[in-house]
C-alpha cells in the first residue's frame, strides 16, 4: 500500500488544521492507521491512530482533547484534525499503515508495515 501525506502547513497557535493520508494500490482494510511527528534531532513520535476495522483511536497525551482522528472508508483516507495547535506541535508529521494481525502495539512506528512521504505543520507564536 502506499501513503500519501497532505496537509500541512503554517499556522498560528490556536489555529486548527486537518491532515490527511490517502492510500492507493491497496485499501486500508485490515490495516490499522498512524500518526507519528519527528522534529530534528529527535525521535519519531507516536501522535494518534485508529484501527480500521473497529475504528477504535488512540492518542498521545499530548495530544488528547486537541486532537482526533477519523478514517473514511469510501475514501480511504483518514484525517488527523488538529485544534488548539501549539507551537510544541510543529514538526513533520507521517501517517505509516500497520496489517492488523497479531497484537503488535500501535504506539511503535517499528510496528508499522508502509510509511507516507511526511508533511510539515509549523505553528507560530
Amino acid at each position: 500500500v502506499q501513503l500519501q501525506a497532505s496537509g500541512g502547513g503554517l499556522v498560528q497557535a490556536g489555529d486548527s488544521l486537518r491532515l490527511s493520508c490517502a492510500a492507493s494500490g491497496r485499501t486500508f482494510s485490515a490495516y490499522n492507521v498512524g500518526w507519528f511527528r519527528q522534529v530534528p534531532v529527535k525521535e519519531r513520535e507516536f501522535v494518534a491512530a485508529i484501527t480500521w476495522r473497529g475504528g477504535s483511536t488512540y492518542y498521545a497525551d499530548s495530544v488528547k482533547g486537541r486532537f482526533t482522528i477519523s478514517s473514511d472508508n469510501a475514501k480511504n483516507t483518514v484525517y488527523p484534525q488538529m485544534n488548539s495547535l501549539k507551537p510544541e506541535d510543529t514538526a513533520v508529521y507521517y501517517c505509516a499503515a500497520m496489517r492488523a494481525v497479531g497484537s503488535r502495539t500501535l504506539y511503535h512506528s517499528s510496528n508499522y508495515d508502509h510509511w507516507g512521504q511526511g508533511t510539515l505543520v509549523t505553528v507560530s507564536s
